[in-house]
């Protein structure tokens, strides 16, 4: 392959090209920050594609690593976490069972992520923290940063933990990375542990989404007297996920029917019969992919982030045409110069090498501008997108690999936007570059050509439009979206006394203080309490059935306390809501969600004195309720199921809900200060209005839209720029005309409408082109949209009505321009 340039004379092009680009410092810097802007969107959103969709675990041998999964799994009690659903959700004695059978298959290591209160030199502080089985290092085959990792003999004793491992992040960040930690004590849950190690660098967990300040035993001390996290004695709750090493020569499947059998053995040994149906338990155990860990963040922000990506793409294909334009008027320029060469004899190779070294360097230019801007798109997006969990997804400094794809980016759109115009510059005749007739290597063909590329921007920019307003329209429905409750004036927060010691009957007699203290607060107007805190995309849920109906299903569920469906507003259907009366020893009872009614086939008119059995218990229905939203804003209401938490063993956590008549901003305040008064140690998590609350829920969604909006209308100004740049060459091209024109009566008005008929058939063949790849399109972006279609009336109006309004004022300039011409100055030009 023979070079344009030879590679000698590379260093002086360049530096010739610099020195044209500081003579021309607008168009330099108009050139640069364009493909800069370009670079960076992509870097920004492909950065979070990589990690979420694409990067395997930092680990040994990755592919080897295999998730356990029981599909079709839900007549279980779960409680699930980012890490998996109900799909992937284990109890603790059946780990320990499958452990027990994986010796020539696999090797098997459970965790779980858990908050916990975390006690170290005197500071107390909630971090987030893995409990993890003794084996869970080995399996992913890691060494530790400092000291040594957690192994077998850690988890030996269910209820006995001594060692902890602190995350690398945590331990630079936090503890200055002092080494002499390794030995000494620290608090958690009120258990006293030793710090054994500290985990590698670059190590996050096995949970995309979520960054472990703390490995801790999985055999960690649960709380007292209750069926809650950790537990290891009950079979009936979930909670345990599990993966596993393949052994050596072992496939997936063969591992799998080892596996299977010994669950079904445990299966038939301890529950063979399901406390939903009362028939045989038909689960199977089977084997997923384990590469890229256990989450369900890449499937909730797939969507989001392939749609973000294609966004990007456009606007780099858009800065890319933007600057083949530049270039094409760049070398209309330096035509005469190029004739001078090409008849003091330099090839056409040596033109090409001297026409592309000024693309060159922008290309470089916008690479390095682009880096910054790509970092901190990319921590903006974590920051948005994943909102406390960002950690794992952003990193610090300017590392090799981002660098790397800047340049290879920047010199792939180098192709896109300077080929053509450099090859037409170096092709162009010296006889009739130098004696000016070519007016920029061919009028006619130049001006064509430029047509064509801004046609292609208003197309895509169309796209990019129609994409921003769906999602700006989606937002908005979200935000008037009926959640079957009334959430103004509504303070929440949580308390987790467990995580200071609490046993479950402190915890009851806790709640109780609270839901008094927070009562003679002055404007409020009521109080009440859940133990799964709404729009927090936690749930809690089981198998279900009615006595006298077939079969059964999934339910939701929710431990509430007297006074919530009147301080919440969800209306009472049928029945009754909670009494004081509904006590531990009072026979258990339930109220149900229309949804519930529906999906179990009961008359909703005949729900209320109806039996239900969830997770084995018997209860009677004694009201029936409207449905409202739980753990998500956009998901429809589940099926759900009201317990009193009277007759619920007492959680170790528990949120409260304050409606007030005062400003709720004030009243937060005066909430902090009545549960502080109770317990000055006690602190409040995520106390802020229910309205706050719900756009929290809607992270991503906002994200997105405003990405969206971001792109496109950056998209939408390099068109009109670049439409503006095209009729302005295309005024001066045709100024002979235009004199001539005048000069034989043309109007102004006609003139403006010369100019107007040119704009408008680049806008409506852009804009048709922008509609059909906008319509193609909107399946992907269906699945994110909430209350509209893919393909809305309204918002391709509006799109179409932004796009004229910007192309009507790029060519209004230009436009005028051509209206004012001096029919004297014309005749006498070229």
């Amino acid at each position: 392959m023979r070079l344009p340039v030879p590679l000698h004379l590379v260093p002086d092009r360049l530096r010739h090209a610099v020195r044209g680009l500081a003579a021309r410092p607008l168009f330099a810097f108009v050139a640069i920050a364009t493909l800069a802007l370009g670079i960076g969107a992509n870097l920004a959103v492909f950065s979070l594609v990589e990690r979420l969709l694409l990067t395997p675990l930092a680990v040994a041998e990755p592919d080897r690593l295999v998730n356990l999964t029981v599909p079709g799994q839900t007549d279980i009690r779960v409680s699930s976490t980012l890490a998996g659903n109900e799909t992937a959700l284990f109890n603790y004695p059946m780990f320990r069972d499958l452990e027990r059978a994986q010796d020539g298959v696999a090797t098997l290591a459970a965790h779980r992520p858990q908050p916990v209160n975390l006690a170290y030199a005197g500071h107390t502080e909630r971090v987030q923290a893995l409990l993890v089985s003794g084996r869970y290092f080995d399996v992913l085959g890691l060494t530790p940063a400092l000291g040594r990792l957690l192994g077998a003999s850690d988890d030996a004793v269910d209820g006995q933990a001594q060692a902890a491992v602190l995350g690398h992040a945590y331990w630079r960040d936090r503890l200055g990375a002092d080494p002499d930690v390794i030995g000494r004590s620290l608090v958690a849950n009120g258990q006293v542990l030793q710090i054994v190690g500290i985990a590698p660098p670059g190590f996050d967990g096995t949970t995309v989404g979520l960054a472990p300040q703390v490995y801790l035993p999985i055999s960690l001390r649960g709380p007292d007297g209750a069926v809650s996290i950790p537990d290891h004695a009950h079979r009936e709750l979930h909670w345990v996920h599990v993966f596993a090493r393949l052994a050596p020569g072992m496939t997936a499947a063969q591992a799998a029917l080892k596996l299977d059998g010994a669950y079904r053995a445990a299966i038939e040994a301890y529950e063979p019969v399901s406390a939903l149906t009362g028939t045989a338990v038909a689960r199977h155990l089977a084997l997923a992919p384990g590469a890229r860990g256990q989450s369900l963040q890449p499937d909730r922000s797939r969507a989001s982030l392939m749609l973000a990506q294609g966004a990007a793409l456009l606007v780099l294909l858009i800065a890319c045409v933007n600057l083949a334009n530049l270039q094409l008027a760049r070398g209309s320029g330096r035509t005469g110069e190029m004739g001078v060469r090409s008849a003091l004899g330099a090839s056409r190779r040596q033109l090409l090498g001297e026409a592309l070294a000024e693309p060159l360097v922008i290309a470089l230019a916008g690479a390095a501008a682009a880096l910054p801007i790509g970092f901190a798109g990319r921590h903006l997006l974590g920051r948005l997108l994943l909102a406390d969990r960002s950690a794992t997804l952003t990193g610090t400094g300017i590392d090799f690999a981002t660098a790397g794809a800047a340049l290879a980016i920047a010199l792939v759109a180098l192709l896109g936007f300077a080929l053509i115009p450099a090859r037409r510059l170096a092709t162009a005749a010296p006889a009739r570059a130098l004696a000016g007739h070519a007016g920029g290597v061919g009028r006619r063909g130049t001006g064509r050509l430029r047509a064509v590329l801004v046609t292609v921007q208003i197309g895509f920019s169309m796209a990019l439009l129609v994409l921003a307003g769906l999602f700006v329209q989606s937002l908005a429905n979200i935000a008037r979206a009926d959640l079957g409750m009334n959430l103004d004036a509504l303070v929440a927060f949580t308390v987790e006394p467990e995580l200071n010691g609490y046993d479950r009957a402190r915890n009851a007699a806790l709640y109780d203080r609270i839901d008094a203290a927070l009562a003679a607060l002055p404007g409020v107007t009521g109080v009440a309490r859940a133990q799964n805190r709404l729009l927090a995309n936690g749930y809690s849920g089981g198998g279900a059935a009615v006595e006298g109906q077939d079969g059964g299903g999934f339910s939701t569920y929710n431990q509430v306390g007297p006074g919530y469906f009147d301080t919440l507003g969800i209306a009472q259907l049928a029945g009754r809501g909670f009494a004081p009366a509904d006590s531990a020893e009072a026979p258990p009872v339930a109220i149900v969600n229309r949804r519930f009614a529906e999906a179990f086939g009961l008359d909703p008119a005949a729900t209320v004195g109806r039996t239900l059995r969830l997770n084995g218990q018997r209860l009677e229905i004694v009201g029936l309720v409207a449905d409202a939203a739980y753990a998500k804003v956009k998901a429809p209401p589940p099926p759900q199921i009201y317990l009193p938490d009277a007759q619920s063993e007492a959680s170790g956590s528990m949120s409260f809900y304050v409606r007030t008549t005062l400003d709720p901003a004030e009243q937060q305040a005066s909430i902090a200060a009545a549960v502080a008064a109770i317990d000055a140690n006690l602190p409040l998590r995520s106390l802020s209005t229910l309205r706050e609350q719900a756009r929290v829920n809607v992270a991503a969604d906002r994200t997105i839209s405003l990405l969206a909006t971001a792109l496109a209308l950056l998209a939408t100004l390099l068109a009109a720029g670049g439409l503006y740049g095209v009729l302005s060459y295309l005024v001066a091209e045709r100024r002979r005309e235009i004199g001539l024109r005048l000069a034989l009566g043309a109007t102004p008005a006609r003139l403006r409408g010369l100019v107007a008929g040119q704009v408008g058939r680049m806008a409506v063949a852009g804009g048709l082109l922008g509609l059909a790849a906008a319509l193609a399109g909107g399946r992907l972006a269906a699945a994110n949209l909430y209350g509209l279609t893919a393909h809305d009336p309204t918002v391709l109006a509006g799109a179409a009505l932004v796009l004229a309004i910007v192309v009507a004022l790029a060519a209004w300039l230009p436009a005028r321009r051509a209206a004012h011409t001096d029919p004297v100055e014309a005749l006498r030009h070229d």
